[in-house]
């Protein structure tokens, strides 16, 4: 089933950019969130653009819903990228403590800077940005230890930014998801959809789950083999023998009375709400050869 082009760019996010970058000049460092099951996915293209010189942390969000496997090849393939990431699981908390620590030390530098000037120390000031549903305002909520801004797992939520004081040491900037006005690599805007990272208005859940499915058997290794085993045992059908089409025709008629439509949408939820187990939908790309040894 070939899949119709996915654009999604609702009104807010055009309003939204333009206002971010502006914000962005006040800030001293950026945290910048991806989908941990995504991240290449769920990079900006102009993001580094937008940034500049500022120091900026690379967080990975949801690392609970990717294998150990995957987290262990991601870091080693961002160190050689010269990145150092922090993962996180905002929605427990886990991984928190190490972007506030983070965070403190960039304060240190900006407040020892601003002394040698002759200017009194003030907060950091913190910009965290990403695409739509990655997690950030969850993020917030978690370094803020209360829910200050509203969460969902949901794209389109935060609409406006918002600053939002930590403490007297950091201030924090909640920006809404910002993505590309055209998505141009529709690969990568497919795995968007997957993961519930851009709006529903956007996709067909039939055709999405089908690509889900035919996603799974294009995984490296042992992956691969994973990822299918837990559809199998999810819903008694074995993917290994059918294409994605067929698997949700068949798993329709088995569960659904045939309607394909709830098959798709059950099958993509439980694949969000990690009902399927831990499963990366994407990998390092190269050899794991040469980077999980650097």
């Amino acid at each position: 089933m070939t899949a119709p082009a996915i654009q999604w760019y609702p009104g807010h996010i055009a309003k939204a950019e333009k206002a971010l970058r502006e914000q962005l000049k006040l800030v001293d460092v950026v945290f910048e969130v991806r989908d941990a099951r995504i991240p290449l996915a769920t990079h900006h293209p102009q993001m580094m653009e937008w940034i500049g010189m500022k120091p900026r942390l690379l967080v990975l969000n949801r690392v609970d819903m990717i294998p150990e496997q995957a987290r262990q090849q991601w870091q080693s393939w961002f160190r050689l990228q010269g990145d150092r990431v922090y993962f996180t699981n905002a929605q427990k908390g886990s991984g928190i403590e190490f972007i506030i620590q983070s965070a403190q030390e960039v304060g240190q530098t900006v407040n020892q800077r601003r002394q040698s000037r002759g200017l009194l120390p003030r907060p950091v000031r913190a910009a965290v940005i990403g695409f739509p549903n990655v997690g950030k305002s969850a993020l917030i909520n978690r370094l803020l230890k209360r829910r200050v801004v509203q969460s969902e797992r949901r794209p389109g939520v935060t609409r406006q930014l918002r600053w939002v004081r930590m403490s007297h040491h950091l201030e924090l900037l909640d920006a809404p998801g910002v993505l590309p006005s055209k998505l141009i690599d529709q690969s990568a805007a497919t795995k968007l959809a997957i993961c519930d990272d851009i709006g529903e208005a956007a996709y067909n859940h039939q055709t999405i789950s089908t690509v889900l499915i035919e996603l799974c058997k294009s995984f490296p290794g042992n992956a691969a083999t994973n990822a299918l085993e837990a559809f199998k045992n999810r819903y008694t059908i074995d993917p290994n023998v059918l294409t994605g089409e067929d698997y949700l025709a068949h798993l329709a008629e088995f569960r659904y009375q045939g309607d394909q439509e709830r098959t798709a949408q059950h099958i993509l939820n439980d694949f969000r709400k990690g009902q399927l187990g831990a499963i990366s939908l994407e990998w390092p790309p190269g050899d794991p050869s040469v980077w999980m040894n650097s």
